[in-house]
């Protein structure tokens, strides 16, 4: 990767309302660490900044960062992190990490996939991002914008692990090398999706209850004919009680 050049300025207030008057004067906090210095506080011009950020491939930038009146005259850089406004997307602050030209870094790579899957061409199936970034570890020059991988042979039910990748000259990508990284997966059965669709969703099947004319709940009313077997049976009683009371007096 090559350096890209970039001013930048000695900041000694830190405080909220003072960052804010700098972001409105056309300038972007930020910070500089490294293993060798101690973390120095810096700002850049923000039109600067995001020109450089808007043409790179990726946000892991290398800069040859000019620091007004430093005892260094350049100090080669990596941009760690920038953080933008969730609104408009403007970038509200830089951190920068100091390397040497001969230490190897760590960094979060791109992966780009090329080409169309075969399985995804013929077969119908859908090409899955695993993971969206690679871990590698390189020299500051030899630092990619990004990793290609071709998937164009990738067919359904394939996939692609991280030791098939190729990574660029001078580059070493980490990790448990039989991790998937992209993948074709099948179709789904148009019967599951159908079945998915007609099934009910939770909440949708709704459960009822009988009431009383009382308006309590209970169980279901008895049958036709019940009630009148009923009350035919509280009306003989009474006679029942009358028949008993004459047998009593003959006797």
């Amino acid at each position: 990767m090559k350096s890209v050049a970039l001013k930048a300025y000695p900041r000694s207030q830190v405080r909220q309302n003072v960052v804010k008057k700098l972001r409105v004067s056309g300038r972007v906090p930020a910070t500089i660490y490294g293993r060798q210095t101690k973390p120095q506080n810096l700002e850049v011009n923000a039109r600067e900044i995001g020109d450089l950020i808007n043409h790179a491939a990726s946000e892991n930038l290398l800069v040859d960062l000019a620091v007004e009146n430093d005892a260094k005259p350049k100090r080669l850089a990596l941009v760690q992190e920038i953080q933008h406004h969730p609104v408009n997307g403007k970038v509200l602050h830089v951190d920068f990490h100091e390397v040497a030209e001969n230490e190897k870094v760590t960094v979060q790579v791109p992966l780009e996939a090329t080409g169309e899957p075969a399985g995804v061409k013929t077969g119908g199936g859908t090409l899955e991002h695993i993971l969206h970034k690679l871990k590698v570890r390189c020299l500051p020059k030899d630092l990619p914008d990004q990793i290609t991988v071709d998937v164009s042979s990738l067919e359904i039910g394939k996939s692609i692990h991280l030791g098939d990748i190729k990574a660029p000259e001078g580059v070493e990508i980490i990790g448990d090398k039989h991790i998937s990284v992209l993948a074709v997966s099948a179709p789904r059965a148009e019967e599951e999706v159908v079945a998915v669709a007609a099934a009910p969703a939770a909440g949708d099947v709704e459960m009822t209850k009988e009431k009383k004319e009382d308006g309590t709940e209970g169980a279901a009313p008895a049958a036709k004919g019940d009630s009148k077997a009923g009350d035919k049976k509280a009306e003989a009683k009474p006679e029942a009680k009358a028949a008993d009371a004459k047998a009593e007096k003959k006797k």
